[in-house]
């Protein structure tokens, strides 16, 4: 797990490295111009040559330093300070003075020579504490970095692209689009959510001196940056003497007339993520549907019609004893009974249980249940059915992803996946978890019933919550993505994904 700050913990820990494990803010600045030249020389072309635009700041003091080690090594090196130079910080006024020494001097914008393919333009104006858009002569800058950028030459910002919130991840117009971010120390919240991870494009996190103690400094919400061996170790290797329950039984709650498909896709994908044995209770007449998909699968017929209602309770809590996780929601038909059906399951369930689609609309009206339920909920909304649970906006739900899961998570204690690009993962303790893996040929039909049976799988193999929901959700991903590279995304669909997981294990030799 990479931890993920924001700018004010950013703070705290440069603060304990200085004061608590003496790393000076004068050699973490070396350090990292150091870092953001060998990146910047990374990239370049054959004879390339390089501009550096600098803000006032410490930020323009890493470019400074940056410039500083380009041209010690005999590049070609032109830079420019960009705002009131009567107001550069000490750090990078000192090493303006340095670079001075090497015989490059400041020029003004306008004098910059252009820019073209092979040439890299290094983005040191803005760090994190950028709170509004870029005016004046930034926003004059930002312009000129992004036409070069669009004549060939490539872009290597300073921690966040100028213009990005790095909180948020906010692009505050005008913004530099990267090719690649050069993270210092520690990943910054702005770097890794969308849209600042496309505007950061390729992210490297380089290590200028922040020790992990000085990261644990930090106060405020633990944030987690999801990386591959994490979820891989969070899935054990299985031994040679073990039999299909040891890897548990999920129940899926799910189907009707019309949508059996999203029974049988949970229940394949809870099967391919190493569940044991699966059990799909649906409505008599969509069984047989349901087991044509998936024949592995056991069917239970839930013999009421209509609606999933309070007649269909004590079947399916017959059903529920013994079982090791729950997954309810995909393609149930819902009426008014259906939310008080759900709500009087959990508080009976003795195992844990993932609130998916159907599930979650049902229930929305009243989450005072969640609270009352006997073991852990987890639920799995994408952004309009989170909409639905927090009386927001789909908009507002965007725009406030890591806080809006933060809230629902801890009032009803329960863990939630936020859903999208850089899917989020929420305990009920507040802790979040930021997936890295997918794609955009994932937003297709069936994909979340596809979570959904992985999260059932890892849960009824034992794995603790959250671990097994943040590791369900990178896996799912990478599972698209190695689906992905041999479908490509535009007509990726579910059952790809679901192929996809054999892929993942393969890769893992699980």
């Amino acid at each position: 797990m990479q931890p993920v700050l924001t700018a004010a913990q950013m703070r705290e820990a440069e603060h304990a490295a200085e004061t608590q494990y003496g790393m000076p803010s004068a050699l973490l600045m070396e350090n990292a111009g150091r870092a953001l030249a060998e990146v910047a020389r990374s990239v370049a072309g054959a004879g390339g040559r390089f501009t550096v635009f600098c803000g006032p700041g410490n930020n323009g003091g890493d470019g400074l330093v940056a410039a500083r080690f380009l041209r010690e090594g005999g590049a070609c090196v032109a830079v420019t300070v960009v705002g009131d130079a009567s107001r550069m910080t000490p750090e990078a006024r000192r090493n303006l003075q340095a670079l001075e020494a090497y015989g490059v001097s400041a020029q003004a914008l306008e004098a910059l020579p252009e820019m073209r393919a092979g040439d890299v333009v290094v983005d040191a104006l803005f760090g994190t504490g950028l709170s509004r858009a870029p005016a004046g002569p930034f926003a004059e800058a930002i312009i000129r970095i992004d036409r070069w950028r669009g004549a060939g030459a490539k872009v290597v910002a300073a921690d966040v692209p100028s213009g990005l919130q790095s909180d948020t991840g906010e692009a505050l117009l005008p913004c530099v689009g990267a090719d690649v971010t050069v993270s210092f120390g520690l990943l910054k919240r702005g770097q890794v959510l969308e849209p600042g991870a496309s505007y950061c494009g390729e992210l490297r996190r380089v290590d200028i001196g922040l020790s992990a103690a000085a990261a644990r400094a930090i106060t405020g919400p633990v944030v987690e940056f999801v990386e591959e061996a994490d979820a891989r170790e969070a899935l054990p290797p299985r031994r040679s003497d073990t039999h299909k329950g040891t890897y548990g039984h999920v129940l899926v709650v799910a189907g009707s007339r019309g949508k059996s498909g999203a029974a049988a896709l949970v229940a394949r994908a809870a099967l391919r993520s190493g569940a044991g044995l699966v059990s799909v209770a649906t409505r008599a007449d969509v069984i047989d549907a349901v087991l044509a998909h998936a024949p592995e699968v056991m069917g239970i017929p839930l013999e009421a019609t209509g609606p999933l209602g309070l007649a269909d309770l004590e079947p399916l809590l017959a059903e529920a004893e013994g079982k090791d996780a729950l997954v309810i929601g995909p393609g149930i038909p819902r009426g008014p009974e259906t939310g008080r059906l759900i709500g009087a399951l959990l508080e009976r369930v003795k195992a844990p249980t993932v609130l998916d689609a159907d599930a979650l609309n049902a229930v929305a009206t009243d989450l005072s249940c969640l609270r009352r339920a006997k073991r852990q909920v987890i639920l799995t909304p994408h952004p309009g059915e989170m909409a639905r649970l927090t009386s927001r906006s789909t908009k507002e739900v965007q725009a406030h992803r890591l806080d809006v899961a933060r809230e629902l998570a801890m009032e009803h204690g329960v863990t939630v996946v936020l859903k999208g690009t850089r899917t989020l993962t929420v305990s009920a303790d507040g802790e979040i978890y930021i997936n890295p893996t997918g794609n955009p040929g994932m937003a297709t039909a069936g994909s979340g019933d596809v979570l959904s049976g992985v999260c059932g799988a890892f849960l009824g193999q034992g794995l603790r919550v959250p671990d097994a929901i943040w590791a369900a959700v990178y896996v799912h991903g990478l599972a698209g993505d190695l689906a992905a590279e041999r479908r490509g995304k535009v007509g990726l669909i579910a059952t790809d994904i679901i192929q996809g997981l054999c892929d993942v294990w393969r890769r893992w030799d699980r």
